[in-house]
This record gives C-alpha cells, sequence and structure tokens, in this order.
C-alpha cells in the first residue's frame, strides 16, 4: 500500500480512482485506516463479499487473501485483473499507469466515432 500512497497522484492526474478492499471488520478496518491517512479510498470487507465477486483467492498457507488488482472501467466493466501468487506479485505502478491510458485512449475514442 505504500507504492499506492506514494504513486496515487499519478492515477489521480489521469480521472482514476484507488480502492482498496480489506479482510477486517469495520472498527479494525478503520482504524487500520486511520493511522495510515491514505489518500485513497478503503472498503473494509468482512463478510469477503467483493472477495467472492471477483473470484479472489483465500491461502490459509500464505496468511490469508492473496494480492487482486482490477481495473473497472467507468461503465463498470472490468478490464484487467491480475491474481497474484503472493503478496509481493502486484503489477507495478508504471504497467498499471499504462493499462489506464489504453482504457482511457480507448473511452475518447469511441465517443468521437460515436
Amino acid at each position: 500500500m505504500a507504492q499506492l500512497r506514494r504513486d496515487y497522484h499519478q492515477f489521480a492526474e489521469r480521472d482514476t480512482e484507488v480502492i482498496v478492499v480489506g479482510p477486517e471488520g469495520n472498527n479494525q478496518f478503520n482504524a487500520y485506516w486511520s493511522i495510515l491517512d491514505n489518500p485513497f479510498i478503503g472498503i473494509p470487507d468482512p463478510k469477503h463479499t467483493v472477495l467472492k465477486l471477483y473470484g479472489q483467492e483465500v491461502d490459509l498457507f500464505k496468511l490469508g487473501r492473496m494480492p487482486a488488482q482490477v481495473l473497472i472501467d467507468k461503465h463498470g466493466i472490468a478490464r484487467f485483473v491480475h491474481y497474484g501468487n503472493s503478496m509481493s506479485d502486484i503489477p507495478g505502478t508504471q504497467e498499471m499507469i499504462e493499462l489506464v491510458e489504453d482504457i482511457n485512449n480507448e473511452t475518447e475514442t469511441s465517443l468521437e466515432f460515436a
């Protein structure tokens, strides 16, 4: 999450919102979130509703949820999904920014021809 906090401005400059979903209950998540002072949205998911919706895996031998990144366009369509095998298996900021720019360019092009 430190990487997201550091690079958040790059997403915001591209009209992209970052949302982090955590497995903790409301009180625990909110306490943790307030300490971090993140510039993006955090949502507690103690009943694993979001986890199940996007097929995120849980591996108890690796201490819980495996990382997952999902890029959802402004129409609510998941345009990129990455399921990690470990907590260090996540796409870097530059890769995600390039994907965001590709999606934004596709949207702009489709508007020109509408």
